[in-house]
């Protein structure tokens, strides 16, 4: 068998990585794929080749060795006879009610509800026009964590009344999750419709949450996405879209997996899929004028209005994403973590407090970093800070001498003063300040009460 050029490249990658002898693992071809900077998989036309399988994870590839490809197996045709025609009576399977699944048995209906505290923004008029439209219209919406995208879909379909199948995927979710399966129920096995074609059956709402965890099992939709209906082989049922049916899908990347490790486990989504997509919106963080709207609404439902305090969490939301965006910190503060740093201040009544519980998931540099930047914008907080830092003169065991300086020194050291090296500051013990203040207030004193009281003398 003659190979080809790019064949007999991924020969000599194997033969540069060692493999000098058939039959090959399959990760070792893997890996010389990627050597030749494909993915890390078997090629075809070994993978579709029956001769040259020699077991589980193993392939013929003699030509390492310069060998021959083996020869392919000798096909005997036999002509069969044709088979009776039986005339045969499928009977219907059981089936199990999906949105009485989906809803614990509460509801026949998946209408949202409408919630008191969403402000529209971004693409909602485009999304609600495209409900409206009842055009089926595949939308894809993308955009960082927090800011609404699954909301904003809910938030159309409460408007027009409309049934909304969410469906959350993960790398796990396949054809059985998404399509249908047999069930176990009350001791009888019932085929129970998945959300996709229970979407499709009623004319609703499909929503793929989170769709760039899926793996290569999410291929299944592609004839739902071209409109045409799916065929639910295990049943032998053809289902087509009732109208209204329409499909949206969210992510946090473009189904072009993610480089940046904020969104583990993301995946890069087929082509083909996402073509079939004819449009994508980007959702943006809403304005600070927009958030301090949705901010007061969430107060005002949680009995714990403060018009001022809204308006600084969102200057400091603001200025966060702009230092984000601007690289100079690696965090961002979410409209999410607004909602629920309301919450905490809601529960606990301490402004100070509930900015701490909402940024303690970040590092300490970073959460540090965040509350420092909210106390510059609120001086209430900051004086609360102050107080609460601020150290009793009579209790103190060490007072800093921030006042003394190059030109002093030798004076601050003859009475009795010693060098901090590591905060580069003079100082003295508290009872070297208390007996004799006056001598000491001319080197505007600092009263600290942790710092080490271990020093030595000047090095200059």
């Amino acid at each position: 068998m003659n190979l080809s050029p790019k064949q007999s490249a991924l020969v000599d990658a194997l033969r540069s990585n060692g493999v000098t002898s058939s039959p090959v693992t399959r990760a070792a071809i893997a890996e010389a794929n990627v050597a030749l900077g494909k993915s890390a998989s078997v090629p075809s036309w070994i993978l579709h080749d029956d001769s040259r399988r020699a077991g589980r994870g193993l392939f013929h590839v003699p030509e390492v060795a310069g060998g021959e490809a083996p020869a392919p197996a000798p096909v005997e045709r036999v002509q069969a006879e044709p088979a009776p025609v039986v005339q045969t009576t499928t009977p219907e399977p059981a089936v199990c009610d999906t949105t009485l699944a989906m809803t614990g048995g509460e509801s026949t209906s998946l209408i949202p509800s409408k919630m008191g505290t969403y402000v529209p923004f971004g693409h909602f008029a485009d999304l609600d026009r495209i409900v409206a439209s009842r055009l089926f219209y595949p939308c894809f919406v993308t955009g960082l964590s927090g800011n609404g995208k699954t909301c904003m879909i809910e938030q159309v379909c409460a408007k027009h009344k409309r049934e909304f199948f969410r469906v959350n995927i993960t790398c796990q979710t396949d054809e059985d999750d998404l399509l249908g399966g047999f069930r176990l129920i009350n001791g009888e096995t019932v085929w129970q419709d998945g959300p996709v074609v229970a979407a499709m059956k009623r004319g609703g709402i499909l929503l793929l949450d989170e769709i760039d965890l899926a793996s290569h099992a999410i291929m299944c939709l592609q004839p739902v996405l071209e409109g045409k209906g799916v065929f639910l082989k295990k049943i032998g049922q053809w289902v087509k879209p009732a109208p209204g049916f329409q499909v949206f899908a969210t992510a946090n990347t473009k189904g072009k997996g993610d480089e940046s490790g904020k969104f583990v486990a993301t995946s890069v989504l087929n082509e083909a899929f996402l073509d079939r997509f004819p449009v994508c919106v980007e959702q943006e963080y809403p304005s600070m004028a927009t958030e301090k709207k949705i901010i007061k609404k969430v107060m005002s439902s949680l009995d714990c209005l403060d018009n001022e305090f809204a308006s600084n969490l969102c200057k400091w939301s603001d200025m966060i994403r702009k230092c984000y965006f601007e690289d100079a910190v690696d965090e961002i503060v979410t409209t999410r973590r607004l909602v629920n740093i309301c919450t905490a201040f809601s529960v606990f009544g301490d402004k100070r407090k509930a900015i701490e519980m909402g940024v303690t998931r970040f590092d300490d540099a970073t959460k540090e970093a965040f509350v420092s930047m909210y106390e510059k914008i609120d001086a209430e907080v900051a004086e609360a800070v102050e107080a609460e830092t601020a150290v009793d003169p009579a209790e103190a065991a060490r007072f800093n001498l921030t006042g003394a300086n190059y030109d002093n020194k030798d004076t601050v050291k003859n009475m009795g003063a010693k060098w901090d090296p590591s905060s580069k500051t003079w100082y003295v013990t508290g009872d070297q300040y208390r007996d004799n203040p006056g001598a000491w207030d001319a080197f505007a004193p600092e009263a600290v009460q942790v710092e080490s009281l271990e020093g030595q003398e000047c090095p200059f």
